[in-house]
């Protein structure tokens, strides 16, 4: 973990760039993190001590500029409702690395191996998760736990992340009505978390077996 003087005057995440004005290399590097985000908005529904950024500056040192996972997962901070929300996430004011970074690999590296796995390292993310979506021959998701300074690699698809109580891996799904191979969350049997589109259409698809069970029994559901 990082340490900061609390008596220097350190810049707030008001006073610090919020965008670098450099757009994410395709879609997928996008819609990835959101769905993760999504799925986590609809399972920790209740809970307000976590956050997910996407495309997001992670500042570490005011003098230099913050990295930019394309996915960040932290536990132990709060929760922002205002309207502004948050504008980038500043170590010395959230007090808490993120536990978890994502890297969608574009068609070109971008230091995803290299500068980027280094750079997580020396802040202490404990899991460094990296999906290449294009791959063939080799697996298109790695997830790497931070071991004594090093990433190691986690053999499965899910893999299980018992700190912070979800598995990650890939299978095909439709998101957005784009059927694809897609990165979900699951839980420790390895059942894979219903996405928010997913559950509606339960809950619905349940709603119309009720609906026809009544009027099997001579109920007419609209009424009830």
């Amino acid at each position: 973990m990082l340490e900061y003087d609390p008596l220097a005057c350190l810049p707030s995440s008001e006073e610090l760039p919020d965008s670098d004005e450099t757009p994410v290399d395709n879609q997928l590097q996008h819609l990835i993190p959101g769905l993760l985000e999504a799925i986590l908005a609809m399972a920790w529904a209740d809970r307000m001590d976590w956050f997910f950024g996407a495309d997001m500056g992670v500042y570490y040192d005011p003098n230099q500029p913050p990295i930019v996972p394309d996915g960040f997962l932290s536990l132990g901070v709060e929760r922002f409702f205002d309207e502004n929300l948050r504008l980038s996430y500043v170590l010395w004011e959230e007090e808490q690395v993120p536990i978890l970074t994502l890297e969608v690999v574009s068609q070109k590296y971008r230091g995803e191996y290299t500068t980027k796995k280094d750079e997580y390292a020396k802040l202490g993310v404990l899991y460094y998760v990296i999906y290449h979506p294009t791959r063939r021959r080799k697996s298109r998701l790695e997830v790497y736990k931070l071991v004594d300074g090093v990433y190691q690699v986690q053999q499965g698809n899910p893999v299980w992340l018992p700190e912070i109580g979800l598995g990650i891996g890939m299978e095909r799904g439709t998101y957005l009505s784009i059927r694809r191979e897609w990165l979900y969350w699951y839980n420790e049997q390895g059942e894979r978390i219903l996405t928010p589109e997913e559950q509606v259409q339960q809950a619905q698809h349940r709603a119309q077996l009720l609906a026809e069970r009544l009027r099997a029994m001579g109920v007419d559901p609209n009424v009830i």
